[in-house]
């Protein structure tokens, strides 16, 4: 491998893009943030912000256009397995010696076991299970809220929204949760409903912590609806590990406040991470490198 290559690694999700450049000795010469990077938002507002981000990174390198050329690039990007979404991408003109793209899942999965084979789980807004075994790709869930995504952000708040309906009709418990699910929709069922007509994943799992708050504190209702999404978790990583994943890591926004809730044996066996996303991206540009050398 060539000491004039450069490596930039971007992660490019839903609620924020990053970049970092390293040389081939994993020396950091820059880094740049940008604001969410998601085909959802259509192909052209999704680079912008990658390039926003890898401008910030390569400005603080301070490289010029013969450096830059020099560079080979991996992105993992939210929402790439969009109908014509890589193809759109791959038509880009961009400046560097070469550029790979897969998921931002992907690129996460190679971060997690650096490039070794495995598999993650992401408890985030959304959830999936993903990883490699043996040249095998592996996916369990992850098909999109509401019809998927057990046991994440947006189900948790869902779940609570539900409940919060079933109490104030008398159908279920009114609990410290519950009322104040209740309290953000003025006590009123027809502003819930009005709330959800125009309700994205993301504002549900804008009440996730809520509920892990009530949950942590005991409230039943909260307890319940936190056993439950561990209970999904629980199952994302039990499937991978029949799947023949070697080593499964948990990673996202409710990975943490879930991971106490989760059953002992899946505990035990969860591996934590080697390294980010965005040092996924890196492996990729340097595989991409390594194959264009053969």
């Amino acid at each position: 491998m060539s000491g004039a290559d450069y490596f930039l690694g971007v992660d490019g999700g839903g609620t924020g893009c990053r970049a970092r450049i390293e040389d081939a000795k994993g020396n950091v010469l820059g880094q740049g943030l940008s604001g969410p990077a998601t085909t959802r938002l259509g192909i052209d507002a999704a680079w912008a912000s990658i390039v926003k981000a890898f401008g910030a990174a390569i400005e603080e390198a301070g490289f010029g256009p013969s450096e830059t050329s020099r560079i080979r690039a991996g992105i993992g990007l939210a929402g790439i397995g969009r109908k014509g979404a890589l193809e759109a991408l791959q038509a880009i003109a961009h400046p560097f010696a070469s550029i790979d793209f897969v998921s931002d899942g992907v690129g996460a999965c190679l971060g997690a076991h650096s490039g070794r084979d495995g598999a993650i789980v992401i408890a985030g807004t959304g959830s999936i299970g993903l990883g490699f075994v043996e040249g095998r790709d592996l996916r369990v869930g992850g098909y999109g809220f509401p019809i998927s995504d057990e046991g994440s952000g947006a189900d948790l708040g869902l779940k609570a929204v539900q409940m919060a309906l079933r109490a104030h009709d008398g159908r279920h418990e009114r609990t410290a949760l519950l009322a104040e699910v209740m309290q953000r929709f003025e006590g009123d069922p027809m502003e819930a409903v009005a709330w959800m007509d125009g309700a994205s994943a993301t504002d549900y799992a804008a009440l996730a912590p809520m509920v892990m708050r009530h949950a942590d504190q005991g409230d039943p209702a909260g307890r319940r609806i936190v056993q439950g999404a561990a209970e999904q978790i629980d199952t994302l990583v039990r499937v991978l590990f029949e799947k023949g994943a070697p080593r499964v890591t948990l990673l996202g926004g409710l990975a943490s406040p879930l991971e106490p809730w989760l059953s002992p044996d899946v505990r035990r066996r969860l591996k934590p991470a080697d390294g980010d996303a965005v040092s996924g991206a890196i492996i990729l540009a340097k595989r991409s490198l390594c194959v264009r050398q053969v």
